[in-house]
């Protein structure tokens, strides 16, 4: 039954063959077609839905928006908490872990259970979580919400389960860290401060236990009170009141003096003999005005040396403009200002030991800023930075656009590994990276892989993604191939691009042939090749005068304008010459690109050098349209570009553009839609300022969403406009609140809104008051750069999703602009009567439509330097529905067809006459193997709305599968997973979908990732081996994975976060100051805040909520006799080791009693026989 099927579908969607010769798309005839049917293919497909599962892997970069720091002395651990309910857990390189609290608040404060393996977080909706860390995917084991109280401070003490909580009320609660539990023990602040005291002291802003007396805690109130409250008496010991506001605190470690640090930019020294008044007040920074100061966050230590040393970030006057925020380090007498880049959200001095009554010794500080991540260096005079273990640096420029490639060849990275180490910086500590925390081994499931990021300031970053781990390999600058911009030229193309000109918006590399392709803003195209040696060279630039208005091609009334290609074959036109610039604000450009490309001998260094720049022209005062898709194939020498007014072929071997045609003239004769002409354009100097400020305005959109990358969408009170948009909506064309969210739809500049009657009535008409003369030229790779388009009806707004019901043929009579969203090189079949494969350029529009272009390429290289490449449109047209996004090429065996490339050579190497330098290609076509030769293939194509897979030569459709109605996708990619091939689709509605090979079976659909955010879908891309990746937040990269196997292994892949390693221990204190030294270490506080001396809580006052996430494995167990047994012997073994650490102290003071016994005793045997006047 499945054959017949396949076979009937086959028939009734065949393209019939026209008379002209040229065949018709099957979809819109479904009478039988007089082609031979392809016979029965025998293809096994071996994947399953069971090889799918949705997981994330792992995150990249900077967290985004930090709000607090902790530090793990003993583990070596890191954690970073972020505004949007974010953990960021980091150790050694290759330790990396991100936590999320599922509420979503911001973090407020972070402490580590020091050497326990566990974090305690929290957050900005009162809650407290503890998590366990000693499994690869942290989860949290307790919470516990405040409802009568918001939490301001936290404090807890080394090796204790008594957790301090401050609030805003200025009370002080306890909480067991094991139970998470209240205890009944409150610290009530009318009973911290004195009943004189008439004024709230504030919220609670710093607590700690004194280092000499753990029975005596610290209160610090933002008034500036504080208060040393005494545990075991229940009442305070003392009371401190100052005029300034408290931000800090910090003790000496002897426990006999603090430091506070206060809004007046003043740190006060405390002697706890007398604390009537500070008996130090000092303004490390000279200042004028008390409210000109930031507030000072400081810490105290001293070091052996006896030298004090205090850092402190802030404190400097307000009133220079152009202040940048500093961390300032006082060592002795000296005091070092440190300017950051970026505001300071917290900062941590590291030291050797945890005991905070030992002599402390800070060898690092670790300064988390806004966008950025510093550690300094403390054991160096001139405190140096070290250099980041971590991508933080990925948002050095906003990012664009990314690329994916995974099982790259294996040599590639450390080549690009030793060309971009040569450029790195200098002058970091040469000491080891601090924070060394955790365990990672490379897993044994690894291969190369590559990330490729660019970014607005036109920069490319190649990064090391092997393994899950992230290491920038080279830095690409494509601004260098441009002039610099004078500030006293004068031109709009100047003014458009004034802010990021250089923005790349796709990239395209092939790792084989390293030849490395990028689109800009500013309309252009760059081509790299690489070399290891550096060249003096001169980079050819083709500029391409690229546009045709159906208006000036139709009507005869208007020959007088002119026209779009010069040739009228327009097969191979030449590129234009630039015409003279004006300085003349109204003046009409034409033939003038938006930047200028250096036209002198260039030095390039070893790496990727420029050697080609194509640009698109300046037409008759209107701007180039974005690029909107982008293919190279290195075996052919070959690249094409197209956007919303046609294609571009450019022969990049020869520098010559071998084609430049619209869309509309590719078809020919085989035109399958009909387009009804318009009457010319009257007017063209207003059209042509109407549609620069729609470009003035693009570039100031783009910029903003490339920075912000989400923001409010504009709104117009045109009416007219609004109701003209709803009529005219194309089927593969959606809008939500007057913003174009198809990813092919390109909405219209804000314009001049002219009247309907006047001089162009008619013409307005149709298109609509404020149009442009076209609108879809959007690909998903720009789609967020789209310009904002005028407010929709109510009732528009709510079928923001819904197609239009207007027919095609009306919708293209309204949208005669269709973009090129898609271009492939590959062996195919141009025509139906052709029985071998041969190079072809498979075209995708906004339409739906597909067009084959054959094309003859001498395989000789001499003769590829010379003869001419001819391109010949067949008019082959295959049509789907949506715009088309992805093409990909089976055999008839379901093996993936790839295209062919050239091996790499370097160019620049110096000559050998015993090995001449020549072009070596490798072709996986058909054609290479005898079995297939005469077979054919299979063309798999996926649009916005559905999926195709054609037989080729004969064009049959064999399969077809409507992917979504309601929604639309935004990216596809045809993905080797498991030795098989599957269809991979990212919806806009979140859903991430696979598809078998070639029967388009729905294998997974899962609701994944609600498209909030632009970001996203520029970002989102799949590669080989069942990953993703998506930018997350302006910051950050995240990984996910669709593989059930790599889901499987992800355990062994991820690093350990905690170590068992023996606590230090503590130091000596000496036998008399042991003996003498008071009760200090005898503080019991489960006797003084159990529930047996201190009761319970109120249960209104926090609500205990039960973890989700156990021990390692317990989730497969919870609440069976395996997790009770796994939980006993995890306690047991916890136990144990509490124990061993009992059983060690007692054998050393068992140890020193003997000791002393034996003095004593030879003491007594000494004085045994003496009388007592000999004494």
């Amino acid at each position: 039954m499945k054959k017949f099927r396949k076979v009937l579908d086959g028939l009734t969607t065949s393209s019939p063959v026209n008379p002209g010769g040229s065949p018709a798309c099957g979809s819109a005839a479904g009478t039988p077609s007089t082609a031979p049917t392809p016979r029965e293919l025998e293809i096994q497909e071996t994947l399953m839905s069971e090889h799918f599962q949705i997981c994330k892997t792992v995150r990249h970069g900077f967290p985004y928006q930090p709000t607090a720091l902790a530090f793990d002395p003993v583990q070596k651990i890191l954690a970073i908490g972020t505004r949007s309910g974010g953990v960021r857990l980091l150790g050694r390189p290759g330790v990396d872990c991100h936590c999320q609290h599922e509420s979503g608040a911001a973090v407020l404060q972070l402490q580590f259970l020091i050497n326990e393996g566990a974090l305690v977080t929290a957050c900005a909706d009162d809650t407290l979580h503890l998590w366990n860390l000693r499994q690869r995917r942290p989860a949290i084991l307790h919470s516990l919400k405040f409802n009568r109280e918001r939490i301001t401070f936290c404090h807890l003490p080394f090796q204790s389960k008594w957790l301090y909580v401050g609030t805003e009320r200025g009370n002080t609660h306890i909480v067991n860290i094991e139970s998470f539990i209240l205890s009944g023990y409150v610290i009530m602040w009318n009973k911290a401060i004195e009943l004189s005291t008439k004024t709230h002291p504030g919220p609670v802003v710093h607590l700690s236990d004194s280092p000499k007396d753990e029975g005596k805690l610290l209160i610090g109130f933002e008034s500036g009170t504080i208060v040393m409250w005494d545990l075991r008496a229940k009442r305070s010991d003392f009371r401190i009141y100052y005029d300034e506001a408290i931000h800090s605190v910090s003790w000496h470690h002897e426990g006999r003096q603090f430091m506070c640090s206060h809004s007046d930019g003043s740190l006060s020294m405390w002697n706890l003999r007398n604390t009537a008044k500070p008996f130090q007040v000092t303004f490390p920074h000279d200042f004028k005005l008390k409210q000109y100061f930031q507030r000072i966050e400081g810490t105290f230590n001293v070091k052996t040396n006896s030298e004090a040393f205090v850092v402190f970030s802030g404190g400097l006057s307000y009133d220079k403009a152009g202040r940048r925020p500093t961390l300032t380090i006082m060592h002795g007498k000296a005091i070092t200002v440190l300017e950051m880049d970026y505001p300071i959200v917290d900062f941590l001095v590291l030291c050797e030991t945890p005991y905070l009554n030992e002599v402390q010794e800070p060898y690092a500080v670790v300064v988390l800023l806004e966008k950025d991540f510093v550690v300094v260096d403390l054991t160096q005079s001139n405190f140096p930075i070290f250099e980041n273990a971590y991508p933080m640096d990925i948002h050095e420029s906003p990012v664009t656009c990314t690329a994916y490639f995974a099982d790259c060849p294996p040599d590639i990275i450390p080549v690009l590994y030793s060309i971009g180490a040569k450029h790195k910086k200098t002058g970091y500590s040469h000491k080891e990276w601090p924070v060394g925390g955790g365990t990672w081994m490379v897993g044994s499931q690894t291969y190369p892989e590559i990330i490729i990021t660019g970014h607005a300031d036109g920069s490319i970053k190649f990064w090391d993604a092997t393994a899950i781990t992230l290491q920038m390999l080279y830095k690409l600058k494509t601004s260098k191939v441009f002039e610099k911009p004078k500030s006293g030229d004068v031109g709009r193309s100047a003014e458009l691009v004034e802010e990021d000109p250089y923005a790349i918006q796709m990239i395209s590399w092939c790792p084989q042939s390293r030849i490395f392709c990028v689109v800009g803003i500013s309309a252009h195209v760059i081509l790299y090749r690489f070399s290891k040696h550096d060249a003096n060279t001169t980079i050819t630039s083709l500029e391409v005068r690229l546009q045709c208005e159906m208006e000036d091609v139709i009507s005869p009334s208007d020959t007088e304008n002119t026209p779009c290609f010069s040739d009228p074959s327009g097969l191979s036109p030449q590129p234009q010459p630039p015409s003279p610039r004006s300085n003349t604000p109204d003046s009409v450009r034409d033939s003038i690109p938006c930047l200028k490309v250096k036209d002198r001998m260039i030095r390039m260094p070893p790496g990727y050098q420029a050697e080609l720049v194509v640009q698109l022209l300046w037409v008759d005062g209107e701007p180039p349209q974005q690029i909107t898709s982008l293919d190279l194939n290195s075996a052919y020498g070959l690249l094409a570009l197209g956007n919303c007014n046609g294609l571009v072929v450019v022969d990049y071997l020869q520098k010559t553009v071998l084609l430049c045609m619209s869309t509309l003239e590719l078809y020919g004769s085989a035109d399958p839609l009909q387009r009804l002409t318009r009457s010319p354009r009257k007017n063209r100097q207003s059209t042509s300022d109407f549609c620069m400020r729609g470009l003035s305005n693009f570039y100031s959109d783009s910029k903003k969403r490339i920075r912000t990358s989400y923001q409010s969408l504009t709104e117009l009170s045109d009416n007219q406009v609004s109701l003209d948009l709803e009529r005219s909506k194309s089927p593969t064309s959606d809008h939500v609140n007057g913003h174009c969210t198809s990813p092919t739809s390109q909405p219209c500049p804000t314009g001049r809104a002219r009247v309907p009657g006047g001089p162009e009535g008619p013409r307005l008409a149709r298109r609509g008051p404020g149009r442009p003369p076209f609108r879809k030229a959007q690909s998903a790779a720009c789609m967020e750069v789209s310009l904002p388009v005028s407010s929709l009806t109510e009732e528009s707004r709510e079928n923001s999703f819904s197609r239009s019901r207007s027919s095609s043929v009306s919708s293209i009579d309204r949208e005669t602009k269709e973009a090129v969203t898609t271009l492939q090189f590959v062996e195919s079949y141009g025509r139906k009567s052709d029985t071998l494969p041969m190079p072809c350029l498979w075209v995708g529009t906004s339409l739906g439509l597909v067009l084959i272009i054959p094309m003859s390429i001498p395989m000789d290289e001499q003769e590829r330097q010379e003869d001419p490449v001819t391109v010949a449109p067949t008019g082959t047209v295959l049509m789907l529905k949506g715009s088309v996004l992805r093409f990909a090429f089976l055999d008839c065996g379901g093996a993936l067809i790839n295209s062919p490339y050239e091996v790499w050579r370097d160019q620049h190497a110096p000559d050998d006459p015993d090995r001449p330098r020549k072009r070596k290609l490798v072709n996986f076509s058909p054609s290479s193997s005898q079995e297939a030769s005469g077979d054919g293939h299979l063309a798999v194509v996926c649009s916005e709305r559905q999926a195709k897979v054609f037989f080729m030569p004969s064009q049959a459709c064999l399969y077809v599968h409507n992917i979504t109605e309601s929604s639309f996708v935004l990216r596809a990619d045809v993905v080797s997973v498991c030795n098989s091939v599957c269809l991979a689709c990212f919806c806009a509605n979140g859903h991430i979908m696979t598809l078998s090979l070639p029967s388009l079976r729905p294998l997974l659909d899962v609701s994944y990732l609600p498209l909030t955010d632009m970001r996203i879908a520029r970002t989102f891309c799949f590669t080989n081996g069942g990953q993703a990746l998506y930018l997350c937040s302006p910051t950050e990269i995240q990984r996910i994975t669709y593989s059930q196997e790599m889901c499987d292994n992800l355990q062994e892949m991820l690093g350990e976060l905690f170590t068992p390693i023996e606590t230090p221990e503590a130091q000596n204190r000496g036998f008399l100051k042991g003996f003498f030294g008071g009760n200090a270490q005898t503080f019991d506080r489960e006797e003084l805040f159990g529930e047996a001396a201190a009761g319970k809580a109120s249960r209104s006052l926090a609500q205990h909520i039960p973890g989700q996430g156990g021990m390692e494995g317990m989730k497969a167990a919870a609440g069976g006799v395996v997790g009770e047994l796994a939980r006993a012997r995890i306690a047991l073994d916890e136990r144990g080791q509490r124990l061993g650490e009992l059983e060690e102290r007692t054998a050393l003071m068992m140890t020193s009693a003997e000791t002393f016994s034996k003095h004593a005793h030879e003491l007594m045997l000494k004085c045994k026989d003496k009388k007592w006047y000999q004494f």
